[in-house]
């Protein structure tokens, strides 16, 4: 889902290929000052050379963005937690800040486009906050219970699973809004990099939900 399609080395893209096929990459050319909507044509090592960037590390933080899906092997539910945690949750308070603030800027200058997702943004911030609450509820008090050995969890663990549900809607209305994480014909990069952000906010969720509810909860009689 987040792999470039080409062969190209990073310094060779244009920065808004760039954006647009690796999911993060706009939140690395916001902070740099990187324009990779109306000035994405430009190689990445061009525009480094211009804001005076060293490319080599520009591409180390670019290059971190690919993400590890591999579950551990392990038996330990320690294991799993661990992955869940650096994999899912912290990725998801990565994703979300940057995809509100793509989805704010599209809809403010694209408003009179008939395919605009009026909407979006506010559904982001909805899915922000619940799963915001939601996972501070697994780090604080499921997950701790289950390293210390699991006794009494299908309370909690029927509580994780109904907001999972919830989840699953969230990302049934983000379909709907965004028509299926496809932009427009003509879309800007920053249109086209907010869905392929949605797009990947999507299969992480289904992953990291996945993971929760049909191989981790089971274990403790979820």
């Amino acid at each position: 889902m987040n792999s470039i399609t080409t062969e190209q080395p990073f310094e060779q893209q244009a920065i808004g290929q760039i954006a647009v096929e690796r999911p993060g990459a706009t939140a690395i050319f916001r902070r740099l000052k990187l324009d990779f909507c109306c000035g994405g044509q430009v190689s990445l090592a061009d525009a480094c050379e211009r804001k005076g960037l060293d490319v080599g590390r520009v591409v180390d933080e670019l290059s971190a963005l690919r993400r590890d899906d591999t579950v551990p092997a392990s038996p330990d539910p320690a294991a799993l937690i661990d992955h869940l945690l650096t994999r899912y949750h912290a990725v998801h308070r990565e994703q979300l800040p940057e995809l509100i603030r793509m989805a704010r800027r599209v809809e403010a200058v694209h408003r009179d486009h008939p395919e605009v997702p009026h909407g979006l943004a506010e559904h982001l911030e909805r899915m922000e906050a619940e799963l915001l609450e939601h996972m501070e509820k697994e780090e604080q008090v499921l997950f701790p219970a289950i390293e210390r050995g699991g006794a009494g969890l299908l309370g909690p663990i029927t509580v994780m699973r109904d907001e999972h549900t919830g989840h699953g809607e969230h990302l049934e209305r983000l379909a709907a809004l965004t028509r299926d994480h496809t932009p427009p014909a003509g879309a800007c990069n920053t249109w086209r990099a907010l869905y392929g952000g949605t797009a990947q906010l999507t299969h992480d969720l289904i992953s990291h939900i996945h993971l929760e509810n049909n191989v981790l909860f089971p274990r403790f009689g979820g």
